[in-house]
């Protein structure tokens, strides 16, 4: 009888670190553990009205270690012992300046308080300036589109911007500053002992969809076109990286000091980190022709082709297309939608604010009010035709990623009238949520890029049969639930799997891993045939206002 052999996907998410313990031969969840971040939990460092959303690395430390040594605690101190890999997977683009060391500058004593010199995580969006001046570049640049397998767009939210304007914004840190490390490259280089710069192995992933990497110029891109958008990037490149590699490659070794910490064998395997859609893609069962929707506070959506169908494509207005990003051998190509879940978020508290105003040191009875609030508006809303509620609805509250980014743009509702019930509101918004996936694959089908079915991930799918019910019918196509809660874990954990040599590709991993499908969810073709319809007036409907709401 085989040794038992488990492996870690270890998931950094917006809110939390989670780590699942995976049993990598019979393809079963052993454990799983989430962490919090508590200063981000407390509101530290960020400031919601300009946009800026900062995480301190000590909470990616310290809820590193309660995730996996609680992980495996639930599963049986023995199972720590027979461990092989651990995979990384994190949110996106979310760099931090560093030192010499690969020291996150947060982490020294004279920067400990400083928002700069952490982690700017993804949904961070105070670089638009800074995206603009890189897109104008770009676009008027003699040799190259250096944004062209990036969506012909480059977003506030990405790596380039982000350090921009970082720079420009603090003159302390940029002096201190010696390089830039993508979240998702510095936790596997912390594990394995060295964070050093030019000693970290890149995420192919991160460099290739929010760097503009690619074999096509040489990797980064040249340093005459960094110094042209601003002379504050010059000498940056060198400091960077050229090589990238695939997650299925090992970043190094677990370290001595970190096996410690963690309770897991010294020298096993770390893989290359990648981004947390990615990672939840390939742990859904991604294929060909598959379109995997990671629904949570925003959505990311991915798409894998041959090369031999996306080669020579350049699918405008998405967040870039990277060889081997996904399932090295493939195009890994990315979208989503800078708010998804937030939408909902957002109208439960507008409704919930009397709540707060009026019950003041009633903790209890607010907490179990607004823990009602999108349940009841759900159970209300499914009692209504779509051709009911007379509104339609703009999902871009917190700007829009794809298609075409643009961070700029607010969220809109028409029809309202004095007969408009907050769940005709609630049904609206899920709707436009919908509505704006299902743009997302029109622009993926006109390029050429097939879609034909669509796997939703995270806790929405799980939580929510209407909104995925909704989200069948507006798209015209089946939409499964993937069977595990844990997606994002598990296809870290797969990688883990593949770079400890268990298993020689990922397809090997996703077949003797793979969780399967817990629900499809089938369109109403009357609702599909009113949601077509629909569809081409809120394309109408944004076309019409978005010089008016990038301005407000």
């Amino acid at each position: 009888m085989a040794k038992e052999k488990y492996v870690l996907g270890i998931d950094f998410g917006t809110d939390s670190v989670r780590t699942v313990v995976m049993d990598a031969l019979g393809g079963k969840e052993v454990s799983t553990h989430v962490a919090v971040f508590k200063r981000w939990s407390e509101g530290n460092f960020c400031d919601p009205e300009k946009n800026q959303f900062r995480q301190h690395p000590l909470d990616h430390i310290e809820s590193l270690i309660e995730s996996v040594t609680e992980a495996l605690d639930k599963a049986g101190k023995e199972k720590g012992r027979n461990v092989i890999g651990i995979g990384i997977d994190t949110t996106g683009s979310t760099p931090a300046p560093v030192d010499r060391d690969g020291n996150v500058l947060a982490l020294l004593d004279e920067f400990e308080a400083n928002p700069n010199a952490m982690f700017i995580l993804w949904k961070d969006h105070t670089a638009l300036r800074e995206a603009e001046e890189i897109n104008r570049a770009a676009k008027g640049w003699p040799e190259n589109d250096y944004t062209k397998y990036e969506g012909g767009v480059y977003s506030t939210e990405w790596f380039w911007s982000k350090i921009l304007h970082v720079l420009r914004e603090d003159k302390s840190v940029a002096e201190a500053a010696y390089s830039w490390v993508e979240h998702a490259d510095w936790v596997p280089a912390l594990l394995t002992g060295d964070t050093r710069p030019q000693k970290i192995k890149r995420s192919r992933c991160a460099a290739g969809h929010k760097a503009m990497w690619h074999t096509e110029w040489g990797g980064l891109p040249p340093e005459d076109f960094l110094k042209s958008i601003d002379p504050m990037l010059s000498g940056l490149r060198e400091r960077l990286y050229t090589h990238t590699h695939t997650s299925d490659t090992k970043a190094g070794n677990l370290s001595g000091e970190w096996s410690q910490k963690l309770g897991l064998p010294e020298g096993i395997a770390v893989a290359v980190g990648a981004f947390d859609a990615h990672m939840g893609a390939v742990g859904a069962e991604i294929e060909e022709k598959t379109f995997v929707k990671i629904l949570g506070t925003s959505s990311c959506d991915i798409v894998v082709a041959p090369k031999a169908v996306a080669e020579g494509k350049l699918v405008a207005g998405i967040c870039g297309q990277v060889d081997g990003s996904v399932i090295p051998g493939m195009i890994g190509l990315e979208a989503g939608q800078s708010s998804f879940g937030d939408v909902y978020a957002w109208f439960r508290d507008i409704l919930y604010w009397p709540v707060e105003e009026l019950f003041e040191g009633q903790k209890e009875k607010k907490l179990h009010i607004l823990n009602q609030i999108i349940p009841r508006l759900t159970q209300e809303a499914e009692k209504i035709e779509p051709s009911q509620t007379g509104l339609l609805a703009l999902d871009w509250l917190n700007g829009r990623r794809t298609p075409y980014a643009d961070q700029a743009l607010k969220g809109a509702i028409a029809g309202l009238t004095l007969g408009t019930t907050a769940p005709k509101i609630f049904r609206a918004l899920v709707e436009a949520t919908a509505l704006g996936a299902q743009a997302i694959v029109e622009r993926f089908r006109d390029e050429g890029i097939d879609i034909e079915k669509v796997v939703g991930i995270g806790g929405i799918s799980q939580k929510s049969p209407f909104v995925m019910q909704v989200l069948a019918d507006v798209m015209d196509m089946p939409v499964k639930v993937s069977a595990s809660q844990q997606s994002v874990a598990l296809g870290a954990a797969m990688f883990g799997a593949v770079a400890a040599g268990l298993y020689g590709d990922i397809k090997m991993a996703q077949q003797r891993m793979g969780s399967g499908f817990a629900a499809t969810y089938n369109p109403d073709k009357e609702r599909a045939a009113f949601y077509k319809e629909l569809y081409k007036k809120y394309r109408k409907l944004g076309a019409s206002l978005e010089d008016q709401l990038r301005e407000l």
